[in-house]
């Protein structure tokens, strides 16, 4: 813990120094440190579980920071948007492999895995820019929430092929249980919490109860995320979605220091996870490469497409923050590595991609959001 936030707060100084994302130090910290580089630090459990935290407080201060009313003003946008940023990378994935030559199946796979989107990273770049009320950045908060629903019908559609297996009905519910989940507590949950918290918070004697309040809520509604089939991350945004309004100015300050310990080792986790090994095949280097481009270009035509009655501009930040695939992209490549859908060398080429959106993306979103005017806009 020591090596890991110390480097993780080293890189992350020299980076900002560099006028660059200080998130991106933060995760070249553990590519370093990792076993691709130094080999100092190996992931463990530990480390792992730290990460989720990190990720789970980082959406849930987001949370804390934007109002569902906001959001649902511009839920017909983000569908727009999450599921032309469904499409698009999915096609373009697919088409790229078996343009290689490569079989159906594991065309279909890399499709998938180019599909979901990590808002963990995005999120943090633009709380860290104080731009979480911006039209944009509600759009890609919104879309992102989406995307995790239509990215999870995607993933159960592919595994059926997989198999050999398609059932309409287990897809149906696949899709409407976290659908519902996601509606109910947008619409109802902060009306729901600004009745509750108060009753309860009568009744205890604890310094800080909505704090501890919060926290109950955040980690309930995270498992109640996982059984609905989709991200823990989504239950700790809806969650502080509901209390923003609703909680005293010390919550957010203690989530705020809460987030700012924990969240060094969900950045340096991801660098952890870097395999360079895959340049080692020279092969491979330049499907790598290719599907590195697609990745980034299908989530800016395809995400951008969607949003550019807003204008050239709001279209290139919601195009640019929805690149990042992070751990959602790896899952994806595990579960069709396990099935026996991918090999070992396109596992490794999917998971490079995944980690290495995740790098690009806040300097492309830094640059659009300091851009005060596009040509065309």
């Amino acid at each position: 813990m020591l090596v890991v936030f110390t480097a993780a707060k080293l890189f992350s100084e020299l980076f900002e120094r560099l006028s660059l994302p200080g998130l991106v130090g933060e995760i070249l910290a553990g590519v370093l440190i990792g076993p691709s580089v130094l080999n100092f630090i190996q992931p463990t459990p530990i480390l792992h579980d730290l990460s989720e935290l990190g990720v789970l407080f980082l959406l849930f201060r987001v949370g804390l920071e934007v109002r569902s009313s906001d959001l649902l003003k511009v839920g017909g946008t983000a569908f727009l948007v999450a599921a032309s940023g469904v499409i698009v990378p999915f096609v373009m994935g697919w088409a790229i492999l078996r343009y290689w030559g490569f079989p159906q199946v594991e065309s279909i796979f890399v499709g998938a895995a180019l599909v979901a989107t990590s808002v963990g990273i995005t999120a943090q770049v633009l709380s860290a820019r104080h731009a979480l009320h911006e039209r944009a950045s509600q759009i890609i908060l919104a879309a992102a929430v989406i995307d995790d629903v239509l990215g999870l019908i995607v993933l159960a559609v592919v595994s059926g092929v997989a198999r050999g297996q398609f059932h309409a009905a287990d897809i149906a519910l696949t899709a409407i249980l976290p659908i519902v989940f996601m509606i109910v507590l947008a619409k109802w949950g902060s009306h729901t919490v600004s009745r509750a918290i108060p009753a309860l918070q009568a009744r205890l004697r604890a310094a800080d109860a909505q704090f501890h309040l919060a926290i109950v809520l955040l980690f309930a509604l995270s498992v109640m995320a996982l059984y609905t089939g989709i991200a823990a991350i989504v239950g700790a945004f809806l969650a502080g979605m509901a209390l923003g309004e609703n909680v005293a100015h010390r919550v957010h300050t203690l989530v705020h220091g809460t987030t700012e310990l924990l969240v060094p080792f969900f950045l340096v986790g991801i660098g952890l996870q870097v395999e360079l090994s895959v340049f080692r095949d020279s092969s491979l280097v330049l499907l790598t490469l290719v599907i590195l481009a697609a990745a980034v270009a299908s989530k800016l035509i395809g995400c951008g497409a969607g949003a550019l009655n807003l204008g050239l501009r709001d279209a290139t930040r919601i195009g640019f923050g929805m690149v990042p695939r992070g751990e959602v992209g790896m899952v994806v490549a595990q579960l069709g590595l396990a099935m026996g859908a991918i090999s070992r060398p396109i596992y490794g080429v999917v998971v490079f991609t995944a980690l290495a959106t995740t790098i690009i993306a806040p300097p492309l979103l830094s640059l659009a959001y300091r851009q005060p005017q596009l040509a065309g806009d």
